[in-house]
Order: structure tokens, then C-alpha cells, then sequence
């Protein structure tokens, strides 16, 4: 795979200068693709749904998420993977054809907020990921996400970071939510079932993420299940 595209370079127009139809404000995106076929059918699907704007190349950098759609998870998409991370104004969601539970660690590891399958991704799914991608929610395939519990499940205490993490590194709440989190559970339905409030539930993945310098939840998973703190 060699360099990636990043948004269209043809056809009739991104469509971020449509007139707005709604009250919601619309998230701005960027399409990253080596494969012009995957990069334009992506680009088709989302450019028809009033809550994207997709950015042209010459803005990239400013986009709200940055969409990577790709056959395989292979070390020059790592290496974008990891470009785009730094990039504080972004969000990164993946769109890939096969992804095993390795794989998914892998992308993790660099900071996917999101990840999509691509014979799952219809319009509706490819603008719910978005939209999560934004938020900085995790989504991901859930029979992956049980496999990447089991390939991380054997980690031992010393295989924990150096600078001294240990289980008291989460705090029981936040270890129970992060859980909930990768069981693939939403704001609400974390409240629900710990009896917080949205807010509180907010307020304590944000504090994870911000305390141990994360960038979103998904982050947030794989690195608790990295280190065996959940």
C-alpha cells in the first residue's frame, strides 16, 4: 500500500458548501484511502447525509474525524494511524476489510476511536460511526472485542508500565465503566446500569482519558486491557 488519498480530488463537489437543513451543527471529515475505488465509494455513501461535511484535501488537517478505509491493517496504515493521532484537532475511525483480534489492539494502541467492518459499512452504519468517532465513543465489532479481552486476558502484573500502574491505578468506578465501555455500551446505558447520571459518566471516562493522557475511550479500553487493569 502506498500513499494514502486524502479526500476527492474529482466528481461533482464534497458537498460542505450545501446550504445547512437542520440545527445540529455538521461533522467535518476527511476520507484516507490507498484504494481510489474504496476512497470514492466511501465518499458517495457520506456525501448524501446532511450531518457530514466532507473537507477537501487542502483542509485535512481540520477535519473533526479522520476516516481511514482500508483492506488490511499493514504497517504503512500503522504509521497513518499514528500521524493522525497526533493531530489533537482530529479523531481517527477505521473502515476495514478483515481485522483479527491482534490487529484490533493494534489500532487501538494508536488511538482509533471507532472501527467499522467494511461488509458491515452501509450509509447508516458509516454515518453512525462518524458521529460516534466525533464524540470520542468506542465502537467496535463485538465479537472482535471479545476476542481482544481473551488475547490480552493472560497479560501478568509485571508486564505492567514502568512507571509503576498498578490495579489502584482505576479507581473502582472507573474500572467498571471502562468495562461497560468495551462490553459496547453507550453513555446511557452505562448510567443505567450503574445508576450515575449521563453526566457523572461523562465526567469520570474524561477523567481517565485526560489522567493518563488518552485520547478517547477506545484508547482508554485498550490500554486498561493492555496493562490487566480491567
Amino acid at each position: 500500500m502506498s500513499a494514502f488519498l486524502s479526500h476527492e480530488h474529482t466528481a461533482t463537489g464534497s458537498g460542505h458548501g450545501a446550504s445547512s437543513t437542520g440545527t445540529a451543527e455538521r461533522v467535518t471529515v476527511a476520507v484516507y484511502a490507498a484504494d481510489p475505488i474504496l476512497h470514492l465509494g466511501v465518499v458517495q455513501q457520506l456525501r448524501q447525509r446532511p450531518e457530514v461535511d466532507l473537507l477537501p484535501e487542502a483542509d485535512a488537517e481540520g477535519a473533526q474525524v479522520s476516516l481511514v478505509v482500508v483492506d488490511h491493517v499493514e504497517d504503512d496504515v500503522a504509521t497513518l494511524l499514528k500521524r493522525l493521532r497526533r493531530n489533537s484537532r482530529t479523531h481517527v475511525g477505521l473502515v476495514v476489510g478483515t481485522l483479527g483480534s491482534g490487529a484490533l489492539q493494534r489500532v487501538i494502541e494508536c488511538g482509533v476511536a471507532a472501527v467499522l467492518r467494511r461488509s458491515e459499512a452501509d450509509q447508516d452504519r458509516l454515518v453512525r460511526l462518524v458521529l460516534a468517532t466525533a464524540n470520542g465513543e468506542g465502537v467496535v465489532p463485538g465479537d472482535l472485542l471479545g476476542k481482544l479481552l481473551t488475547h490480552v486476558g493472560g497479560l501478568r502484573r509485571s508486564a505492567l508500565d514502568p512507571q509503576g500502574l498498578s490495579l489502584s491505578t482505576l479507581t473502582t468506578r472507573e474500572a467498571e465503566m471502562l468495562r461497560l465501555v468495551s462490553e459496547g455500551l453507550d453513555t446511557a446505558e452505562i448510567a443505567r446500569k450503574t445508576s450515575y447520571s449521563e453526566r457523572t459518566v461523562k465526567n469520570v471516562l474524561h477523567e481517565v482519558t485526560t489522567r493518563l493522557q488518552l485520547r478517547n475511550r477506545a484508547h482508554a479500553v485498550g490500554f486498561a486491557m493492555r496493562n490487566g487493569l480491567i
